[in-house]
Order: structure tokens, then C-alpha cells, then sequence
């Protein structure tokens, strides 16, 4: 037992430490956002299950409509002088959820891109599932070793054909800070490592050891979660570096399609991730789009999308065959209103023509901070074990 106060200590917007039960209250606020329906049994592997859509699609298929599975993610164990990682917390609680609801889910730690656990995990889907009903792919991560050639590939956030500067939000002392950040040219080789860690080629090979191990049930399906946004951050996300990773996700889908897989990518809407906080410009854009029009949580845009997987609402799909879970971010009226609260926003007004003290509050609420409920003074137990399966 280790019990310690945690406080958030972090530079920018990342944080050494997580607070336990902030986190497994998170969980809880998600799941109770959730309106139960009746099961039938399904089953579905999630890669990428803790954080962001990955870990509000899990808890949204879980809660909504009892289903089974496995949730794969790569999260750090509490040390001697940190604690875990927030989606270390977030999975202990979220397998907690899951025996109180009486469902079968097993949490794998480990790297998605490994050939060894996609071994793992398919034997546990035979073992216990017998079969996947449904595919969702949502990774997001800096680098990746390619198991089959050794190689070791790095994302890069660059722009793609000339350089670019944006506005972007900071903060000191928790005081907003309206910065100009320069985004430099991506090269070519750039480009390709980052296509190479965040595009289609892992969603691929995920659906490949599942065919191969004859793991697909009928009627199976598989969607991948992406994003587009705004033209106001176009430069530096959906047509720089990233966004050829985005592009290749796309094409990956298309050609899944074609060799029979029942495959889509999802587009879902802004929100607040420990993986897009990262990303200059996003913040400022996030903070803007909260005060004009408010975001619909990622824990609603899953319920849609379950929805039109299990096939009780329609499919929401663009002409390019995309599910679209982010209309109500870019409609005409809401873009407008946006763009014209960054082109005003300076540093003397930035605290008012955006939400930046609702921002921070998310970014801290990634780590378990700031969640309602939560005594930040007390001492909590910060050696959590890892789901057992």
C-alpha cells in the first residue's frame, strides 16, 4: 500500500503524476452519461481503450449495450516516485464497471504494434469471445517499431508545402497566453514516418491476424476514429504531416472495403485529449469552439456511433463513405462565429472572447484533476493493480 496526496505538477500541459480517484471518477461521469439498452451479445476489441474516443467508445459499448470484449493500450505502472499513468487508472476503474455490470472485458498493457500482442490478444478473443463483432481503432502515439522490419518510426507535427504560423494558447501561473508558434516544413521522409505510425497499416494487420485466425463473426465490422477540423487549423492538422497519416487511415478503409471487410472511418468532433492538447493552435481552437457554441462530449459522439454500428440508427456517411460524427462542429454558422473570435483574440482579450479557465480545467481533468468530488488534500492509494485477466 502507498498512499500519498497528489498534486498536479507538470510543465505546459503535461503532468508528472495522476490522481487515482479522479480518474475512476472521470470513468463513473462517462458511464452515467450513458442510457442503457437492451443487449443482445456482442463483442468488440478495442486498441486503444484509455484515453479519448478509444476509452469513451469502450465505456459507451460497455454501458449502452452490454458488450463484451478486449481493451488493448500501452499505459506506465506506478513507481517508487511516480504514480501510473491516467489510463492506467481509468482501465482499473473501467474493468471495475464492467464486473458491476455483469460483462466480460479483459485489458491488455502493451504496444498495439506489436506481432506479440496481437497474439496475446486473439488468443484471449478465442479463448473468451469466440469471435469479434466489431473492430475500433483508435491509436495515437509518437512512434512505432515496426514489429516485421525492426524499424523504429517517428510522428513529426510539421506542415506540409511551406511553413505556417499559427496563434496558439499557452499558460502561466494558470494565466492564458496568447503565443504566435511557427510550424515548420515536414520533409519528405517526415511525412512517410508519420503515415507510417498513424496511418492504416496497424489497422490492417490487426484485421489480418483476425482473419487468419478465422476470429471475424458475420456481419463484423471495423471502424477507425480520425478527426478533420477546421481550416483554422488545417495548416498544421488535416493538411500538414498528420493529415497525410489521416488521408492513408481513409484509403486504408476503402481498401478493406474492397477486399470484403465491412470497414469505416469515423470522424468525430473536437475535444480535449491529452493527444490533441499537444498539437499548436488546437487548444486556442477548442477553447473558442466551447464558448461560441459548446462541444458534445466524446462519451456522446460514441453513443451515435454505436448506434449506427449495431445498426439501431442509420449510417451517418459522407460522399468519401466516412461516418460523421462532427456535423455540429462544422456547420456554416458555428465556423464563422469562430473564426471571428481568433481573428479578434489577443492577449488583452483572450480571456473572454475564449473558454480558457474551461480548457485548463480539462487539460488537468485528463490526469484526474479538477473532477468534482475528488479531496485533492487527502491521501489516496496510488498502487492500483492492473486488471486481472
Amino acid at each position: 500500500m502507498s498512499e500519498r496526496v497528489i498534486k498536479p505538477v507538470g510543465r505546459g500541459f503535461l503532468f508528472l503524476d495522476s490522481h487515482p480517484a479522479g480518474c475512476a471518477r472521470i470513468v463513473r461521469e462517462m458511464s452515467g452519461q450513458v442510457e442503457q439498452r437492451t443487449p443482445e451479445r456482442r463483442t468488440a476489441l478495442v486498441v486503444g481503450s484509455s484515453s479519448g474516443y478509444g476509452l469513451a467508445t469502450t465505456i459507451a459499448g460497455l454501458a449502452r449495450y452490454g458488450i463484451d470484449g478486449v481493451g488493448v493500450s500501452f499505459e506506465k505502472a506506478p513507481t517508487a516516485r511516480r504514480t501510473a499513468t491516467a489510463g492506467w487508472y481509468r482501465t482499473a476503474e473501467t474493468a471495475a464497471l464492467a464486473a458491476e455490470l455483469g460483462r466480460s472485458w479483459t485489458f491488455i498493457n502493451a504496444d498495439a504494434f506489436a506481432d506479440t500482442t496481437k497474439d496475446e490478444v486473439l488468443d484471449l478473443v478465442a479463448e473468451q469471445l469466440g469471435g469479434i463483432d466489431h473492430l475500433i481503432y483508435s491509436v495515437a502515439a509518437p512512434r512505432r517499431v515496426d514489429p516485421r522490419s525492426g524499424e523504429t518510426y517517428q510522428s513529426a507535427l510539421k506542415a506540409i508545402g511551406g511553413a505556417h504560423t499559427t496563434k496558439s494558447l499557452a499558460f502561466d501561473d494558470g494565466e492564458p497566453v496568447l503565443q504566435e508558434v511557427g510550424i515548420d516544413v515536414a520533409t519528405d521522409d517526415e511525412i512517410a514516418q508519420t503515415v507510417k505510425v498513424m496511418g492504416g497499416e496497424d489497422w490492417a494487420r490487426w484485421i489480418t491476424a483476425l482473419q487468419e485466425r478465422d476470429l471475424l463473426k458475420p456481419g463484423f465490422n471495423t471502424v477507425a476514429l480520425t478527426y478533420i477540423g477546421s481550416e483554422l487549423t488545417g495548416p498544421i492538422y488535416r493538411r500538414g504531416s498528420i493529415g497525410a497519416a489521416k488521408a492513408d487511415l481513409e484509403q486504408t478503409a476503402l481498401t478493406l472495403a474492397k477486399d470484403g471487410v465491412t470497414a469505416w472511418t469515423s470522424v468525430n468532433g473536437a475535444a480535449v485529449t491529452q493527444a490533441s492538447s499537444a498539437i499548436p493552435g488546437i487548444g486556442l481552437y477548442v477553447s473558442l469552439l466551447h464558448k461560441v457554441r459548446g462541444l458534445e462530449t466524446p462519451v456522446q459522439q460514441s453513443i451515435a456511433l454505436w448506434d449506427q454500428l449495431t445498426g439501431e440508427a442509420p449510417l451517418d456517411l459522407d460522399d468519401d463513405g466516412r461516418i460523421r460524427l462532427d456535423r455540429w462542429e462544422l456547420t456554416d454558422d458555428v465556423q464563422s462565429a469562430v473564426r471571428a473570435q481568433w481573428e479578434s483574440a489577443t492577449q488583452d482579450n483572450i480571456a473572454e472572447v475564449a473558454d480558457t479557465t474551461w480548457f485548463l480545467s480539462e487539460v488537468r481533468r485528463l490526469y484526474g484533476f479538477d473532477v468534482a468530488g475528488v479531496d485533492y488534500e487527502a491521501e489516496t492509494e496510488v498502487d492500483v493493480a492492473w486488471p486481472d485477466h
